[in-house]
């Protein structure tokens, strides 16, 4: 098979309607190398980038309430910081470059999806991710 490990797609198929950050941006810990007292933040296995975690809101109206918040991986040399927040909404707008999925079956035997990135930037549109691309009928007409 052609395809093996992480599985390249873009922002939008993970997350349509755009997502927002929940959590701060946190080094992941390599629990084979770090010990009592010492902490070991992971490195990823094919590119040896550190791995830093940040906490998502997707925007997605129709996913269950318990799915709504995701960790996503961000491979980076150093601790990569979220966009600023925009005035006039609760949590931040955040879109990911160079999104992989990988597939893997959890605990309750469920398939389950490990979301990894290279970057973390602001919506490009400049409006919210929930709004953008929604054409109005009104604009249709004219």
């Amino acid at each position: 098979m052609a395809l093996q490990g992480p599985i390249p797609v873009g922002f939008d198929m993970v997350f349509p309607h755009g997502c927002y950050v929940v959590g701060e941006v946190e080094p992941v810990k390599d629990f084979d190398a770090s010990t009592n007292g010492r902490f070991v933040q992971s490195r990823d296995k094919t590119t040896g980038e550190l791995v830093w975690q940040v906490a998502v809101m997707d925007a997605d109206p129709t996913v269950k309430p318990g799915q709504k918040t995701v960790a996503v991986k961000i491979l980076a040399p150093v601790q990569p910081v979220p966009p600023a927040p925009m005035p006039g909404l609760p949590f931040t707008p955040v879109e990911f470059d160079h999104v992989t999925v990988t597939p893997y079956v959890n605990g309750t035997g469920r398939l389950a999806y490990s979301i990894k990135v290279r970057a973390m930037r602001a919506p490009r549109t400049g409006t919210a991710p929930a709004t953008r691309n929604i054409v109005t009928p009104a604009k249709d007409a004219a």
